[in-house]
């Protein structure tokens, strides 16, 4: 008898992997449109995408010969902090604990005692709107901080250039982007991160606005109306990855 199809067995929705350390659950996700097979490493479970032709056994054997590329990965992946009571969570560049008080009206503030080492980030209400609300005040947190320090450097251009729309996401793939429309668009993990970061990264959009490129004009426009830039780079490059770690997946 010939090999397992997919398209004659159903397949599993995922398969159970065996690494040094731990024992990994792989989704499986069997496409129409891929033309091969594919191992991708989000927040949660690793994906491998199977085109629909492939046999069970190749599908097996792929996963297997990238045993050790899963394994490295795993272990350079962002710890994972949820959105949950006690957690210590950053918040412009700031750790804190995360307190929940159910018994409380309102939604998400900080508080911070004289003399106690850690501020906290109260959250308001039933424990299954926890996440959803302090998600919800990060992005608020992220348009309150962004949008001044992008005014900011917009007037620094020194040009007349018609105000940007903003928009805040939650994107893997970076930090920020900038359309020829003129709309910025923001991670909102990025008021996790210190302020001079955050500033760094408003000073990049805006550059694009009228470099859309990375060229050596477009640096040099960043350093203009930032001149700390690479403080804020160093700090992304060494420690953004980090701030995928914490609340809910992107």
């Amino acid at each position: 008898m010939g090999p397992i199809s997919w398209r004659r067995t159903p397949p599993p929705d995922h398969v159970q992997l065996r690494l040094p350390d731990r024992d990994v659950r792989v989704a499986v996700k069997v496409s129409e449109r891929a033309v091969r097979l594919t191992l991708r490493l989000g927040v949660g479970d690793p994906v491998m995408t199977v085109p629909k032709t492939v046999h069970f056994p190749d599908a097996l054997d792929f996963l297997e010969r990238h045993r050790g590329w899963l394994a490295e990965r795993l272990a350079r992946r962002p710890r994972v902090v949820p959105f949950a009571d006690g957690s210590l969570i950053p918040f412009r560049g700031e750790i804190h604990r995360i307190e929940h008080r159910p018994e409380t009206r309102g939604t998400v503030w900080r508080e911070a005692d004289e003399g106690a080492e850690t501020p906290r980030l109260v959250v308001a209400g039933g424990a299954e709107h926890l996440p959803r609300r302090l998600h919800d005040f990060f992005v608020r947190s992220a348009r309150a901080d962004l949008a001044p320090a992008v005014a900011r450097h917009v007037a620094r251009l020194a040009i007349d250039l018609p105000d940007p729309r903003l928009r805040i996401k939650d994107t893997r793939s970076r930090w920020g982007s900038c359309t020829a429309a003129g709309e910025l668009s923001f991670s909102w993990r990025v008021v996790l991160a210190p302020p001079f970061v955050l500033d760094y990264l408003a000073a990049h959009e805006v550059a694009h606005l009228v470099e859309m490129n990375h060229s050596r004009a477009f640096w040099k426009l960043v350093r203009r109306i930032c001149p700390e830039m690479d403080a804020g780079r160093r700090w992304l490059k060494t420690q953004g990855a980090s701030l995928h770690g914490y609340g809910p997946p992107a």
